[in-house]
């Protein structure tokens, strides 16, 4: 089973999307049959096997074993991954190209960055696993807080210049490279703000008002 597995077929992604389905893949984390994921999902043992045959068509559940029991074999599934993501290739018509355009202060550009940054992932994970071979990939992520906007753009300035540095350093892209069997490697820098999330006394002033009005609606039928 993989940590995360990439859709990129439309119709899996579609099957994938059914909430009863999504229900089905999280329950199969632990193998199971339809009959033991009738009862956890609450859905009668056939319309759960029609489910089942349709994620396994797609691929994404897997045959585990087969256990007969007197005159019925019992079949046991399991998820093909912990977690899954839809690739943009599933929408590749509109999916997303930062060949398009290129601006490095754009949110549009980043996000196409990040687009392809799935894409390709996903057919280099997948690569791997049929390998069965560690895909060598490196990541940072972290927060940082800056004082106003100027310091930010120094901030941006100087990563983007210490980068080049290290790229200069480090690249070999000759022939000879090459032919040695050098690898070419992606490399992706982002920097965008945070999501901002509700304070403890924001969370205490709206659940005070939320208690208020409640109050004051009781009053009014009261009255």
């Amino acid at each position: 089973m993989l940590d995360i597995e990439v859709i990129e077929d439309p119709a899996a992604a579609e099957a994938s999307l059914d909430p009863i389905r999504t229900r089905i893949l999280q329950e199969l984390v632990e193998p199971a049959s339809a009959t033991q994921l009738a009862a956890k999902v609450g859905l009668p043992r056939q319309k759960v096997n029609y489910h089942l045959k349709a994620l396994e068509r797609h691929g994404l559940v897997e045959l585990v074993e087969e256990r007969r029991k007197g005159n019925v074999t019992e079949r046991v599934l399991r998820a093909t991954a912990a977690s899954y993501l839809i690739s943009p290739i599933a929408l590749a018509s509109v999916a997303p190209d930062p060949r398009r355009f290129s601006d490095r202060f754009s949110a549009f550009w980043l996000l196409s960055l990040a687009s392809r940054t799935v894409q390709e992932m996903g057919k280099l994970i997948a690569g791997a696993a049929v390998a069965k071979k560690k895909l060598a990939s490196f990541a940072i992520d972290g927060e940082i807080t800056f004082r106003s906007a100027a310091e930010r753009a120094a901030f941006a300035e100087e990563l983007g210049v210490a980068v080049t540095r290290l790229v200069d350093k480090y690249h070999d892209g000759g022939a000879t490279a090459v032919a040695s069997g050098a690898r070419k490697h992606r490399l992706v820098v982002v920097l965008h703000p945070a999501l901002k999330t509700p304070s403890t006394a924001q969370l205490s002033s709206t659940a005070q008002r939320s208690s208020t009005e409640q109050t004051a609606e009781k009053d009014q039928s009261n009255d």
